[in-house]
């Protein structure tokens, strides 16, 4: 037995070793877009010492392989990891391809230098994570004025607007995880709608160079991009809890990211706030609390050539609007402005009664892609969104809203990009829409937007070369089309005052005994282009030259506003004869860096034609007080401008980093200044960092904002009568701007290790050192009430 034992066990080593284990796997590794030889890749057979690189045609060899199935894992400097399955019955011929230019664009972006969403030559600059978990409690437009050039239109302390290089509203265009906000920016107390802790950063494009979002981003574009999976089996999130003394407020947001090796992930993000009256150095800003509820949610999967994108977001909030806006009677009116002391003030409380903003914006957002190989990326999207504002007056007897509008869009769009070379890069795409605004005739008032629906479809094609190694060359063109077709009541009395009765007399459906029903319907045909040139002439020092045009049709509140704009306290006229600006921007901009030393300098030139400016004309009386009157009008205008940069690192402990803006606005019809052109100003930081500290930073700001000497005089006179019974003749001092004023702000944090791969951040912040009292020319209630005073801050955030 043992004999035969022993004779079977010798009988199956011989066949063992008969069999074969000197097959191979050879090929070549490419770039999967332009089939280029990817050198120097690393090729693995899993579970075998079997190694590979590839040489400088991407040529390689896995040799000493048996018949079987292997795994075959390949890495390279610039590619994402990579896994193939092969099967071997004898040499196998196999050639692979690898997603060349994955790793390239991460890396770009976390430099922040991730320009392609705009152009090589456009202006434009990037907040990362780390700016703006800083402004977690705040909003976007506080967080951007960490960009030179970049300032605010302020409505009090609440809402804020970004505003770039003089421009703001429906000129600057705003994208949130690559859907254009529809969210009836053209309000200039309509802040936007979204909440900053979904960004994972926020690049600003100043100009009209990027074509690819749209061509009537006469002002610029602020892209929002979410956090990006990783391609791997994890579980992480982050949460910050913050607190404010000045309106006792307090912040809550949290995220969470589940992501898999098969690129499928699922990710959650909620935010909470809680704010009550603000207060001034000297007393308490009546009725400007905010209470914020947001809350997206995204499924997807991002596969190496194919893959989808399922979002959703709810903005919800209820903002407080100052109390001491709104007037009773023209006197008082009068004696606000001119005396600067707001009339209403009561003790400290979390109610936010009337006048109020109450808005709610739903978004959703389908996204599909696909590469084709020696080509580039197709795209397809589709997005859903609903905005409801509601804005409340101060009304006897009723609680209901004296604004109720509603916003749906539907917006398809598809973009080809072309990346199958590396010197040349190209965009193509289109985009369709349709929009439906419902005012709710529940209201009892006025409709200050009317009931209208708009069409909307653009095409466009970009493109960047490199001419040489240290020249890159680009350029686009956009052509959109839009048509407004809109029904709007007129009072008999005020179609005649403004003479639309001869302009007009066409568009009557039906005539009443003291108004009458129209029927405008609008076209327009918007042509916009970019064309400029990036020039590399030392290590760390480039140039860039930017040519663009912007076309941009008026909005519905520019053509049909027709009565009170209740949260910002003004009458507005828009006008029907509004046609589309079409603005000339030439810009330049010098970044370099020699040792520890960076410098910046975009200077800027841009002419509009037709330019739409919202100026006061007036006060008038209503039965629900006296506010005063804005009109709407075009004139041909320039503005012209610089933002500045430096910063010095002394070394890695110190760095001091300084920056200013200037804009010099024109109306050319007038020969006047521009009304709303932001104050020059200069922001200084000193900061202070020790790693061996618990990676301690502290830094203190100086924010000096000058006097703007350069406002149109729009001061009109007034008759009422006074307390005596007299009639009483007055000036009203609407444009003299407030006086120049310098801030202090400290910043500082502290990290902490705690469990196994968690991260504890304490911040401490202190806002307005000095407790200076002082007043923005750039915000609309500077006429009634001092801006905010000292701020404590304390952040504590936990990633993990």
């Amino acid at each position: 037995m043992k004999f035969f034992s022993l004779m079977l066990m010798l009988f199956l080593g011989i066949q063992l070793q008969a069999q074969q284990c000197n097959y191979s796997i050879s090929g070549v590794v490419r770039d999967f877009h332009d089939g280029d030889a990817l050198v120097n890749s690393t090729l693995s057979v899993n579970g075998f010492e079997i190694y590979a690189l590839s040489d400088f045609d991407g040529n390689y060899k896995l040799e000493g392989l048996c018949a079987g199935t292997y795994t075959i894992t390949i890495t390279h400097p610039e590619c994402e990891v990579a896994e193939f399955t092969v099967e071997v019955a004898g040499d196998v011929k196999r050639d692979f391809k690898l997603e060349h230019h994955t790793e390239e664009l991460n890396s770009v972006t976390v430099k922040g230098q991730n320009l392609t969403k705009g152009s090589a030559s456009s202006a434009a600059q990037l907040l990362q994570t780390d700016d703006l978990e800083n402004y977690s409690n705040a909003s976007l437009g506080d967080a951007l004025r960490e960009i030179p050039g970049v300032s605010s239109l302020n409505t009090g302390s609440t809402v804020v607007k970004p505003v770039i290089q003089g421009l703001h509203s429906s000129r600057v265009l705003i994208i949130n995880n690559g859907t254009r906000m529809e969210d009836q920016e053209w309000g200039v107390e309509h802040a936007p709608n979204l909440d900053l802790n979904t960004a994972a950063n926020i690049t600003v494009v100043k100009g009209a160079s990027a074509l690819r979002y749209g061509g009537d981003a006469v002002g610029g574009v602020i892209l929002t991009q979410s956090p990006k999976a990783h391609a791997k089996d994890t579980l992480y999130g982050k949460t910050i809890l913050s607190g404010a003394s000045n309106g006792r407020g307090y912040g809550v947001t949290s995220t969470l990211m589940k992501a898999y090796e098969s690129g499928f992930y699922i990710q959650g993000q909620g935010t909470r706030k809680r704010s009550g009256d603000r207060e001034s150095p000297d007393y308490v800003l009546s009725n400007t609390g905010v209470s914020e509820n947001d809350f997206s949610v995204g499924i997807g999967l991002d596969k190496f050539t194919y893959g989808f994108d399922a979002y959703y977001s709810m903005y919800d909030a209820e903002i407080g609007i100052l109390r001491a806006s709104h007037i009773g009677n023209v006197s008082d009116l009068v004696r606000a402005i001119n005396s600067g002391e707001p009339f209403f003030i009561r003790d400290f409380t979390y109610d936010i009664n009337a006048p109020k903003q109450d808005v709610r914006h739903h978004l959703a957002k389908l996204s599909m892609f696909k590469r084709f190989e020696k080509a580039g990326k197709l795209t397809l999207d589709y997005s859903f969104q609903q905005n409801n504002r509601k804005e409340f007056d101060i009304r006897r007897g009723r609680n209901d809203p004296s604004l109720d509008l509603k916003l749906t869009t539907h917006t398809l769009q598809s973009n080809f990009a072309y990346d199958a070379r590396s010197d040349f890069k190209a965009d193509f795409g289109v985009e369709a829409s349709y929009q439906e605004n419902f005012p709710n005739p529940e209201t009892d008032i006025r409709r200050l937007i009317p009931d209208y629906e708009m069409y909307t479809f653009g095409t466009y094609a970009t493109a960047s070369y490199d001419l040489t190694e240290k020249i890159k060359l680009d350029g686009g063109f956009r052509y959109d089309f839009s048509e407004i077709d809109a029904q709007k009541f007129y009072r008999n009395s005020s179609w005649e005052d403004r003479g639309y009765d001869v302009d007009f007399a066409d568009i009557i459906v039906e005539q009443f005994d003291n108004q009458l029903l129209v029927n405008p319907v609008f076209d327009y045909h918007n042509f916009s282009g970019t064309l400029g040139g990036r020039y590399q002439f030392a290590n760390n020092w480039d140039l860039k030259l930017n040519f663009s045009s912007a076309s941009r049709a008026p909005n519905p509140a520019e053509l049909f506003s027709d009565g009170l704009h209740h949260s910002a306290a003004i009458i507005e006229l828009g006008d029907l004869r509004n046609k589309q600006e079409q603005s000339f921007k030439t810009s330049l901009e010098l970044n370099g860096q020699s040792g520890g030393f960076t410098f910046g300098v975009n200077p800027f030139y841009n002419r509009i034609n037709d330019f739409i400016i919202l100026e006061p004309i007036g006060v008038q009386y209503t039965n629900r007080g006296a506010f005063p009157v804005h009109e709407y009008r075009q004139v041909d205008a320039r503005l012209y401008g610089v933002d500045l940069q430096a910063a010095y690192y002394f070394n890695d402990k110190f760095d001091i980093k300084t920056s200013f803006a200037y804009v010099n606005g024109q109306d050319l019809d007038r020969d006047r200044p521009l009304i709303d052109m932001p104050a020059p100003n200069v922001n200084t930081v000193l900061s202070f960092r020790k790693a061996e500290w618990n990676n301690l930073n502290v830094s203190l700001r100086n924010q000096s904002v000058f006097k703007q000497t350069r406002f149109p005089n729009n001061d009109f006179q007034v008759n009422y009568i006074n307390e005596s019974g007299s009639e009483v003749t007055e000036t009203v001092k609407i444009s003299e701007s407030p006086a120049a004023y310098s801030l202090f702000h400290i910043a500082s944090s502290a990290e902490f290790k705690v469990l196994n791969q968690s991260t504890l951040t304490l911040g401490l912040y202190v806002d307005n050192v000095l407790n200076t009292a002082y007043r923005d020319y750039l915000n609309r209630q500077r006429y009634f009430a001092d801006d905010l005073g000292r701020n404590f801050r304390i952040q504590i955030k936990l990633n993990y």
